[in-house]
């Protein structure tokens, strides 16, 4: 699993995703922003539609591949609510008991959702720190494995198939943008595609540059908690494992302000997308960016607003493993959706 030095291979992720095919969802590229001069959008932006996925975010991949990996009976995590919505969807089929630690201020929809799927949930007054320290105890206190939402070898791997599919739909794609919390779909990301002439761009919050802090100090850094509408976003260190991983591989790093991620969900929800606005986060950053002439893609990370959860009143999508799906490939002859 390690590679000289420890830390996750791109091997890694080419056994993630035989490993969690059947628990997960491949989900399409949706046309966006065609290029400039186009009335068609299969050159332009296009987005990964993770919103889609089984659990409602990307974090189904990683959790699924350590859960699956581990073989652990119990499992404890801290989580802003789409990992341990993930974890909480897996109990069942894989007989896992999942206790998931939320920290002040947590969606109360996204701790309804983990109970509701069979998860247990312990409420920490304080910020993303304290849910951690919490959550670290706990597992030594049950015996119960900690698989944190980010910072895990077999949780970045799995995060990497989102990026491994893009590269399989669309090879000539030239810039991916990424949202970046922990940092743990970014460094998929970027171990996906190693050995790949595509621009990584992870896209933070203004109000948590973490990563583009601590790659200026070659260490990650921790920063104070921070109020941001990408709530999903608020990690206020990189993650070990992730930071190790984004620092060779990420082109550039960019902030987007919160009126402009709420710009980009708006844009989103026009398109028919319903994105959180953690999900939008990186579109976000592609609008900064401005209009290419050349292939790019945003990862809409995840879809779990409060009107997806208060209709989810029984679980989403299969309860079992299902059968791969086959690759859906992006259509150069789609319309521009106005």
């Amino acid at each position: 699993m390690r590679a000289v030095g420890g830390g996750p291979v791109p091997a890694d992720v080419e056994r993630a995703a035989g490993r969690i095919a059947p628990y997960v969802r491949r989900t399409p590229l949706l046309p966006g922003l065609p290029a400039p001069g186009r009335r068609r959008s299969g050159w332009g932006l296009l987005l990964k539609a993770e919103h889609l996925q089984h659990s409602g975010s990307f974090k189904l991949r990683g959790a699924a591949n350590a859960v699956l990996a581990l073989g652990a009976r119990g499992i404890v995590t801290g989580s802003s609510g789409n990992h341990g919505i993930a974890l909480a969807r897996l109990a069942a089929p894989t007989g896992v008991r999942v206790t998931v630690v939320l920290a002040a201020g947590t969606s109360p929809a996204k701790a309804a959702r983990i109970r509701a799927l069979g998860g247990r949930t312990v409420s920490v007054r304080g910020g993303v720190a304290e849910r951690e320290e919490r959550a670290r105890e706990l597992a030594e206190e049950t015996g119960a494995v900690l698989v944190p939402s980010s910072d895990h070898e077999l949780v970045v791997a799995g995060q990497g198939t989102v990026a491994r599919e893009i590269l399989a739909d669309v090879p000539d794609v030239r810039t991916l943008y990424v949202p970046v919390g922990g940092g743990g779909l970014l460094a998929g990301a970027c171990l996906a595609a190693r050995d790949h002439p595509v621009r990584i761009v992870g896209v933070e919050p203004e109000a948590a540059p973490r990563y583009a802090r601590s790659l200026a100090a070659g260490r990650p850094l921790r920063l104070p908690p921070c109020d941001t509408v990408a709530d999903g976003l608020r990690a206020q260190a990189p993650g070990e494992v992730p930071f190790a991983v984004v620092r060779g591989r990420v082109d550039d790093l960019v902030a987007v302000s919160d009126a402009e991620i709420l710009t980009a969900t708006d844009r989103l929800r026009r398109l028919g997308v319903e994105a959180e606005p953690s999900g939008a986060v990186a579109l976000a950053g592609a609008l900064r960016a401005g209009p290419r002439r050349e292939r790019a893609v945003a990862v809409v990370s995840g879809g779990n607003t409060l009107a997806a959860l208060t209709a989810r009143t029984v679980p989403d999508g299969p309860t079992h493993p299902t059968a791969p799906t086959a690759p859906t490939r992006a259509c150069p002859e789609l319309e521009e959706t106005r």
